[in-house]
């Protein structure tokens, strides 16, 4: 007999014997309050608690587990829970920041190591990865998403999951991972977090579900519900999401989890008149287990006895809950409960942060190769309020990240000049907000003593993630002035960018020699930036998000749709260039603004090398494919400078005319490769045509007969192009 056999007839064998109010126990989340009450004993006893989320005390989790296994009626053990975002104890690239790898083996890699260090700390399930597609950086939450693309998103959303669950789920270093949050959330009204969500049914399963659709034929064991409404309906209350896309049309078989009192919130939704009413309408949808609010254990055995609530649709909810159980290994002994206070982190998750850290940088401009310095520059100046902040740097979601372990530019820069180099630390500001200017002068003298200025500026790590959206996009309190100050001494400039989003830094751009973005880059930070700077390793990190030039222009992403007068087809007319008193007309412009016109400040897929990248001899296999079918291409990139380094290859496709009109352009294959200098190689793209269709107004899944391009190159705006044309 099998194992999963073996498990189903336990499962069965503990529903039979379950009463109803045990029943709704499993469907129960809680987090913790304090320790071991006598109220939380009592509860674990009767068996009304079937997972609990942020026990961060040892003693406490294995003494919760005890209870649930030793003094319960049926014994059954609870699921752990937290957030492991981006890392436990080690600390990660910001989900944003490991996008801008483009390595989904490397993303993997860093969740497999931030899965041995959780689970050693008692917890067998993460709330992560976030797969919301975010094309609006004033959202706070873009800081914890994959970025704007389909393409890209979906592949780290499998990669994650897999490194999370590990090969098999009842290792003792495995961790549940959980899809979040489904579904639409990154499209919220305006950025503001929590907010309306309308989406066209077309769009939500061509740009907002292939991640979770990723997600869920990886194996993820659970999937949380989003707060926000989508199309009028909470999606904690939608059972078009959760029963017939979910479960009917992909085949999910793990368990759904709501998010925070979301099914609380539906009254707030105007959707559910009371914590009855949201329980009823939750359970109904195909929510199986309640976070923290108490809609389902006030009310749901009252909901199932009066008639209102099939009892089946309890049975199945605890069903899933109890396989993922079984599967984690909580029942059977192979899964220890908490270790002691969790020890260092292993030298080989440091450099796993470390590698991971340096490939998120993305080197947005480098004037007169400015960068990489030499490691005998005789001074330098180190200037900004993230030069040397341990806990800023580690972004949103480090609840068990360590300050003390945290290696910070300044301090990496000391290690790694050995005191050769004089270096001239100064802040200019006590944080990024500050709006004091007492220490510009101080700034400015240091920048004038010295060969080359370092700035170290951006956003704190509070200012992105849930909960905090922003409107305006600038770099915080007095940065820019510091860095206007700066620039002052003539001294070359390097400008380095800590944030959770992408900010519009146009104007300290201009002022700077050199700039480089490092999202917040985790534990090892510093020795990641001084690799880059110094030129132990090229910069290949890519943008997985389009940069607007002004928050006026956003939502700005590469895949939009042409209009009838697309915005390059045309001179570029602004506002100084209307003449006066001008009669009121279109002055023949096209659909852009007046003021910024319509180019982001760095387009999505960009990123800069140490080298240069050729790309020669695009190939397609055929000139016509039918649906289905393959389409082999072949392109040759070479490293035309002088120095080793990586370049991301980025393939890219347009269907010209559809039945309903397509994107300009569409990810749908990337490669990393690493050349060294005048070396080439071919890089050969396997396209399958299924990749090549979206969801027509029935909402099938079609590829339709026509003329295709298809473009390579090193970011969105690849020039090297085939065409193609896929037959019926």
């Amino acid at each position: 007999m099998s194992a999963r056999t073996e498990a189903g007839k336990r499962i069965e064998k503990l529903l039979a014997a379950m009463t109803l109010r045990e029943k709704v126990g499993q469907m129960v989340q809680l987090s913790d309050c304090g320790g071991v009450t006598d109220g939380l004993r009592q509860r674990l006893r009767e068996g009304r608690i079937g997972s609990m989320l942020n026990v961060a005390d040892p003693e406490v989790s294995r003494e919760i587990q005890r209870i649930a296994l030793e003094e319960s009626r049926l014994g059954i053990p609870v699921i752990m829970g937290r957030d492991v975002v981006h890392g436990f104890r080690t600390l990660f690239p910001i989900p944003l920041g490991l996008a801008a790898t483009w390595n989904p083996q490397l993303a993997r890699a860093c969740a497999r190591a931030a899965a041995r260090e959780a689970s050693r700390a008692g917890y067998h399930w993460t709330f992560a990865p976030m797969m919301d597609i975010a094309r609006d950086p004033r959202w706070g939450r873009i800081a914890e998403s994959f970025g704007e693309d389909p393409c890209l998103a979906s592949d780290f959303a499998a990669a994650m999951v897999r490194g999370f669950q590990g090969n098999d789920l009842s290792d003792p270093d495995a961790v549940a991972a959980c899809a979040k949050h489904f579904a639409g959330y990154g499209a919220v009204e305006g950025g503001r977090d929590y907010d309306t969500v309308h989406l066209p049914e077309g769009l939500l399963r061509d740009v907002h579900l292939p991640p979770f659709r990723a997600a869920v034929d990886a194996g993820v064991a659970t999937v949380m519900t989003a707060f926000n409404e989508l199309n009028g309906v909470p999606a904690t209350g939608s059972a078009h999401l959760l029963r017939k896309i979910l479960r009917e049309e992909w085949g999910f078989g793990g368990f759904t989890v709501s998010d925070w009192c979301a099914p609380a919130e539906m009254i707030e939704h105007g959707f559910c008149t009371d914590l009855r009413d949201a329980a009823r309408k939750a359970l109904l949808a195909g929510v199986d287990m309640e976070m923290q609010s108490t809609a389902y254990a006030d009310h749901l055995e009252d909901l199932v006895t009066s008639g209102e609530v099939p009892p089946g649709l309890v049975d199945e909810a605890v069903r899933r809950i109890l396989d993922v159980k079984f599967r984690l290994g909580l029942f059977d002994g192979r899964r220890p409960s908490a270790a002691g206070p969790e020890p260092k982190p292993e030298p080989a998750h440091l450099e796993l942060a470390r590698q991971a850290a340096r490939e998120s940088v993305v080197l947005l401009k480098n004037r007169n190769h400015l960068l990489p310095l030499s490691p005998a520059v005789r001074s330098l100046a180190v200037i900004g309020p993230l030069a040397d902040d341990p806990y800023e740097v580690l972004g949103t979601w480090n609840r068990d990240g360590r300050t003390e372990e945290t290696v910070t530019p300044l301090e990496a820069l000391r290690q790694f000049l050995g005191g050769k180099t004089r270096i001239h630390a100064v802040a200019g500001l006590d944080y990024t907000r500050s709006r004091y200017t007492s220490q510009f002068e101080a700034a400015l003298d240091a920048a004038r003593q010295s060969d080359v200025v370092l700035f170290f500026g951006g956003e704190e790590a509070i200012l992105s993630g849930e909960a905090h959206s922003r409107a305006r996009l600038g770099l915080p309190g007095a940065q820019d002035a510091l860095i206007a100050e700066i620039a002052r001494s003539g001294k070359p400039l390097v400008l380095v960018i800590l944030a959770g989003r992408p900010l519009t830094i146009g104007s300290a751009a201009e002022k700077a020699d050199a700039v480089l973005y490092a999202w917040h880059p985790g534990t090892m930070c510093g020795p990641a930036l001084v690799d880059l700077i110094f030129g132990t390793d090229s910069p290949s990190g890519k943008l997985p998000v389009t940069f607007p030039a002004t928050e006026g222009q956003i939502p700005l992403y590469y895949a939009h749709k042409n209009t009838g007068r697309p915005p390059d087809r045309m001179p570029l007319t602004l506002i100084d260039d209307i003449p006066l008193r001008a009669r009121q007309s279109s002055l023949g412009d096209s659909a852009r603004y007046l003021d910024v016109g319509y180019r982001p400040l760095y387009p999505f897929g960009y990123g800069l090398s140490y080298t240069e990248f050729g790309y020669f001899n695009l190939e397609i296999s055929s000139a016509k494919i039918r649906a289905g079918e393959r389409l082999l291409v072949s392109v040759e990139v070479a490293n035309i400078g002088a120095v080793e380094a990586e370049e991301v290859v980025q393939l890219y496709i347009r269907d010209t005319v559809a039945s309903l009109t397509r994107p300009v352009r569409e990810l749908k294959g990337f490669k990393r490769v690493r050349l060294r200098p005048q070396e080439s190689r071919t890089v050969i793209f396997d396209l399958s045509g299924d990749v090549l269709g979206f969801h027509d107004a029935g909402m099938n899944y079609v590829v339709e007969p026509g003329t295709f391009h298809l473009w390579i190159g090193g970011d969105s705006e690849a020039t090297l192009m085939a065409e193609f044309e896929v037959i019926a």
